[in-house]
């Protein structure tokens, strides 16, 4: 007896399937390995099925969904839609819990200081998903400047290929731009807020910023972190990596 998960797609639905999977390997500068290992498949048959070979089944495209985190049955639904509270609203790219859950985890963030220009400033963030809200959403925290810990949403739109963090309060925003997570899970971008200044001063400020999962690290710390701390050069090289690797670009004026 078939079971929904050995159900499969037409040969034009794969092809379709096919051809969204290679355009997110060529945006992510991943191999084919990389993949087959997030998803837990064979490489024997991820080529098979991207090389026409072998059509796509349910199970294998959900697979690669969650590698993914985008949805590769656009005309393929042989599928009943997740339920409402499983999907979050348009405005934040109508993604599913379960496409999104290879984002849900502890990281610890990364960016400049913005009092100290030679030194990092780390904290932790957690992205989990709320049911209360329908999406992703994102938590700081044991940040040394406790009065600015934030919680915001989580968009993550399939046409540009990026993830956003967003918080709106009182009409101010705050807005992040990460890439989607490498294959060590590490996400890189930009964030654009206002420093704090004098009394009331506030400034618009932009610098990039890396979200780097806390596992990877063996002895993370947090706080303002100076050359002469054990963790700086790891974190340095990692802010570093958003730009030498073009994740974000600053253009000078």
């Amino acid at each position: 007896m078939q079971t929904q998960d050995d159900k499969q797609f037409s040969d034009e639905q794969s092809h379709e399937i096919a051809e969204t999977i290679r355009e997110e390997l060529a945006r992510r500068r991943i191999s084919r390995q990389a993949l087959a290992e997030q998803a837990k498949l064979s490489l024997s048959t991820l080529e098979k099925v991207l090389g026409g070979r072998r059509p796509f089944t349910l199970a294998t495209t959900v697979r690669l969904e969650q590698a993914l985190g985008v949805s590769l049955r656009k005309s393929a639904a042989v599928v009943t839609p997740p339920a409402a509270n499983d999907v979050a609203p348009d405005s934040l790219g109508s993604y599913s819990h379960r496409a999104v859950t290879w984002i849900e985890d502890v990281y610890i963030t990364l960016r400049p200081s913005f009092g100290d220009k030679d030194a990092i400033f780390a904290y932790r963030t957690e992205i989990v998903w709320e049911p209360k809200v329908s999406s992703l959403v994102f938590r700081e925290g044991e940040r040394t400047d406790a009065a600015y810990e934030h919680t915001g949403e989580v968009a993550v739109p399939h046409q540009s290929g990026f993830i956003y963090l967003v918080i709106i309060k009182h009409g101010q925003h705050r807005v992040i731009t990460v890439s989607r997570p490498t294959v060590t899970g590490a996400m890189y971008g930009i964030i654009s807020t206002l420093r704090a200044g004098p009394g009331s001063q506030l400034t618009p400020i932009a610098a990039p910023i890396a979200y780097v999962p806390a596992r990877n690290i063996v002895d993370p710390s947090v706080g303002r972190i100076t050359s002469d701390q054990a963790n700086y050069k790891l974190y340095r090289d990692h802010l570093r990596r958003t730009v030498d690797e073009s994740f974000a670009l600053f253009l000078p004026a």
